[in-house]
């Protein structure tokens, strides 16, 4: 970023997205009191705009119209400016986009929120150009325009700003309804008739590697039996494991395809989707035992380590799909280019396996992917060879920025990812990666025993939200099933007193987003309507019915039953955007199990972890004579202490 001019407020931040704007000619300040302070003593507007580091759109705004000194001066003359980081308060975030939503029936980064000094919306916008194009204002427009709206046309601000709270308060303030028995087969067909059968997932394009469908069909699979639930589900990971969305030189995944065959991503790496994708391909092996899912699991977890692990164990937020100004560019390649570092006659063989041509397959360049079947060339070695060779040369490119800020709730996401994966695949420096992030995050950030959200050069701030809280329950409850150590069954119990006290509504049920001594907002928000990654209020339902059946403690279950209840409404409504809460449902609709083991051999733990088991828990006691008991709708078979037969009966 240009440093030629003096930096502004932003410039004692410790956002990788926040210093990125530290030295614009815009007067930004971070999110706090002073900036409404200032607005409310000059009667001015204010400018909230929320982005991220790794946003290819954010760039191009910056670029066009934050480091350009005429939109600058109209910003200072006119408004009050706010940057915030998404990814540190998702809260301001959550209410600027349901806005943003509900006044253009869109949404996106970055996300432009024009507001009133008492914080309250009157315009809002995601990405605007300089001037206005192509149908989309800009900001030459914008800024004059706003600013004589709000100075001599209050009355039309107020109205409009009414409308915005009121609509945001019935959001939080559900009627509870029934449920019907039915609404899980609703999602799952509401999925069906979005199915690509020919690429996998779901819809045209673009097209995200959504693990709440795929997690949800596998589930629903488990519970009803039903043959093309699977059948998407795998689909679906099989085709983004061929597209260009899965780097086949570095591992990992892009965020999302651009197109409908999962060819061009979005060249942007989150961890959050790297965790997730983790959960799909790991579920995914229990049920059909595909080598390929395998891989894709180990070698995920190697780019997370080469690329995204903090020294001390905690893994960073992301990498930009932008490298020297141009998206993609650290991971295209020339077709002459693919010769010349493997030599004529393996570089042919390798361009044919994966797509590369002289022509190109994205805008002149070659993005390897595997979408067109075809017989490899080249042997497993030769093609591994090949792929080393051409990750050392790459790596001598000029590497994309990398948001290096750790973030508990997506770290925590892949704790129970790499606790899971170390089960299922009997690996046990899995699980210790996820001790590590463990150990990373207790010591930096929790605080007097609360949570936080983000750690940055040594610094954690920002008291945690109801996600950071939900996931960590989520990696303990993991960490638990997988090693038997009761630390993590007695630190989840913990940590569901802590959701409780700080969370929970008490006269509505759920749990809101902010804590209850957390900075006033003009809405406090509670939604269970899954984004990106699951709404922290389901994740915590079907975490807390899994701990209550761990405990036996029916208030748990309790707790996870009243999520399904205060969010009745959006279920009845969206099934589709509540497949993690659903989750629940199915779990009532299925026959589950509590396993008792006793010091079990090696052969009956495999068998126990290669199982697809969502909806069981278990208990491995490592000392004492063998033994295993199964429960069931709150009885208990007597205990078996053959291995021999013990083993059949996990099998059936």
């Amino acid at each position: 970023m240009p440093n030629t001019n003096k930096p502004n407020k932003l410039i004692h931040e410790t956002s990788p997205y926040l210093l990125q704007h530290a030295y614009n000619p815009v007067n930004w300040y971070p999110w706090g009191e002073e900036p409404f302070k200032i607005a409310k003593q000059e009667d001015k507007p204010v400018l909230v705009s929320i982005g991220y580091s790794t946003c290819h759109w954010c760039h191009v705004m910056a670029h066009e119209s934050f480091e350009d000194e005429e939109v600058a001066g109209l910003l200072n003359e006119h408004f009050v400016c706010i940057k915030v980081d998404r990814e540190e308060r998702p809260d301001i975030d959550s209410i600027y986009m349901n806005v943003c939503q509900m006044m253009t029936g869109s949404g996106g980064w970055p996300l432009n929120v024009f507001l009133t000094p008492d914080q309250i919306p009157f315009y809002v916008g995601t990405y605007f150009p300089k001037h206005s194009k192509y149908g989309r204002p800009g900001m030459m427009e914008v800024i004059p325009n706003l600013a004589k709206v709000y100075h001599d046309d209050k009355q039309q601000i107020a109205t409009i700003g009414e409308r915005v709270v009121t609509a945001l308060n019935e959001m939080v303030q559900q009627e509870v309804a029934s449920i019907p028995s039915t609404r899980t087969k609703d999602a799952f067909q509401n999925l069906q008739a979005l199915f690509d059968g020919l690429y996998g997932g779901f819809g045209t394009a673009p097209k995200f590697p959504n693990a709440n469908q795929i997690l949800y069909l596998l589930r629903y699979y488990k519970v009803t039996g039903k043959e093309n639930a699977l059948l998407m589900a795998t689909k679906t990971l099989e085709q983004i494991h061929l597209g260009g969305i899965y780097d086949h030189i570095g591992f990992g995944f892009a965020r999302y395809s651009t197109d409908q065959i999962w060819l061009v991503p979005h060249f942007e790496k989150m961890l959050y989707d790297q965790a997730l994708l983790l959960h799909c391909y790991t579920e995914a092996y229990q049920i059909n035992k595909s080598d390929t899912f395998k891989k894709v699991v180990y070698n995920t977890i190697r780019f997370l380590q080469r690329e995204m692990q903090h020294p001390e164990g905690g893994f960073y937020s992301a990498i930009d799909a932008d490298s020297e100004g141009v998206e993609g560019k650290y991971y295209l390649w020339d077709y002459e280019e693919i010769l010349e570092i493997l030599g004529e006659k393996q570089g042919e063989k390798y361009a044919e396996t994966y797509d590369i041509t002289h022509e190109g397959n994205f805008e002149g360049k070659n993005i390897p992917n595997l979408i067109e079947p075809d017989f490899h060339k080249l042997s497993k070695d030769e093609l591994e060879q090949c792929r080393q060779k051409l990750l050392q040369y790459r790596e001598k490119r000029v590497y994309p920025h990398l948001d290096d800020k750790i973030l508990t709730a997506w770290n925590t996401l892949l704790m129970s990812a790499l606790a899971k994966a170390g089960a299922v695949f009997e690996e046990e420096s899995f699980i210790d990666l996820a001790k590590k992030i463990d150990t990373f995050l207790q010591k930096n950030l929790v605080k007097e025993n609360q949570l936080l959200v983000s750690y940055r050069d040594g610094k954690a701030k920002q008291t945690a939200f109801i996600d950071e809280y939900a996931n960590y329950l989520w990696a303990l409850n993991e960490l638990y099933l997988t090693t038997g150590e009761k630390e993590y069954m007695n630190r989840a119990e913990k940590m569901v007193q802590q959701m409780i006290d700080q969370f929970h509504d008490d006269e509505n049920g759920g749990f809101f987003l902010t804590n209850h001594g957390a900075e006033t907002l003009i809405v406090r928000e509670k939604t269970a309507l899954d984004n990106a990654y699951p709404a922290g209020n389901s994740t915590a339902a079907m975490q807390l019915w899994r701990l209550g059946k761990l405990t036996e403690k029916e208030e748990y279950i309790h707790f996870a039953d009243e999520l399904l209840n205060a969010f009745s409404a959006d279920i009845n409504r969206y099934p589709a955007a509540t497949l993690w809460l659903l989750q629940l449902m199915l779990a009532h609709q299925t026959e589950s199990s509590e396993i008792h083991l006793t010091n079990p051999t090696g052969e009956i733990r495999s068998e126990l972890f290669s199982q697809y088991r969502p909806f069981d828990v278990w208990h491995i006691e490592k000392e004492g004579t063998f033994e295993l008991q199964l429960c069931q709708n709150y009885s208990c078979q007597l205990a078996i202490t053959d291995p021999t037969q013990a083993l059949k009966t996990l099998q059936k």
